[in-house]
């Protein structure tokens, strides 16, 4: 600005880099809420797991499948909490990294609140003189209105000029020195600012890539454990479930005789009670 004491354009900057450590922050936040979602998830399917009943009366490979599919769930959920404790960890680093900027540049900020307070003292006060310069010179030509009183008041106006002309001059000189501070502090502090914010841009941009290869991940992990399940199921035979269940149940191999006539009313009629055939063994 063409201001010497307007601080717009540095505010400008301060604003964006509030900006930047609300987004960090915000980011921050998003990654906690979604480590609480995956904790409860993954308890809750491990809950689901260990407790629910899921064709706990099969047998033989459709029960193993049925063991490995439980199992499996429950390491899903594990992976869920696993995933969230790593959320966390992100999180807190997102947060340390947050942090760390705020510090060093808290630093900066109150070289560039002296320096500004320094430039506005120094430059009101050249003002002012350079006003009491002015008003001088004025009061002085005003009194010498009367000719009379030109060569009695000419030394003692003389002399006040040379005092206040001098004294502005000094004070410009200051405020000059100051400008020049200033402006080098100002650069300084616009070349931190810039190397911050391409940190912080690169740091944000770093942490939400890892987020979602994290989620990538986790989901490559789940796909595994599901592919084990399927592997177990093809290997489900439904001829050796049912083979395994009649060993299992079997009660013998042959049929059951018929039932024999007796004649208990007449037995003289029908002395020779009738025999069934001979048992014959059953197929399956």
């Amino acid at each position: 600005s063409t201001d010497l004491t307007s601080t717009a354009g540095y505010d400008s900057i301060i604003q964006h880099l509030n900006d930047g450590r609300k987004n960090c922050k915000e980011f921050e936040d998003f990654l906690k809420e979604r480590a609480i979602i995956e904790e409860k998830y993954g308890k809750e399917l491990i809950n689901l797991s260990k407790k629910k009943p899921c064709g706990q009366t099969e047998l033989n490979t459709l029960k193993r499948s049925l063991d490995i599919f439980k199992q499996q769930i429950d390491n899903v959920g594990q992976g869920h909490i696993q995933l969230a404790q790593t959320l966390r960890e992100e999180a807190k680093k997102m947060e340390d990294f947050r942090e760390k900027q705020k510090q060093h540049r808290k630093k900066i900020e109150l070289i560039m609140e002296a320096i500004h307070k320094n430039r506005n003292l120094q430059y009101k006060k050249t003002m002012e003189v350079n006003w009491a310069a002015v008003l001088s010179v004025m009061h002085h030509l005003s009194s010498l209105s009367c000719f009379w009183q030109l060569f009695l008041k000419l030394a003692q106006t003389k002399s006040a000029l040379e005092d206040s002309d001098r004294s502005y001059q000094q004070n410009v000189m200051m405020l000059e020195k100051v400008r020049e501070e200033w402006q080098k502090e100002h650069i300084k502090a616009c070349e931190f600012f810039e190397t911050q914010e391409c940190e912080r841009i690169n740091y944000f941009r770093n942490a939400l890539w890892l987020h979602v290869n994290q989620l990538s991940q986790d989901c490559v992990q789940n796909d595994e454990k599901y592919e084990e399940i399927r592997q177990s199921l093809e290997k489900c035979s439904i001829e050796k479930d049912i083979e395994f269940f009649v060993n299992l149940r079997k009660t013998g191999s042959l049929a059951p005789a018929p039932v024999v006539y007796e004649n208990y009313y007449n037995t003289q009629r029908n002395a020779t009670p009738v025999r069934s055939p001979v048992p014959v063994p059953i197929s399956r």
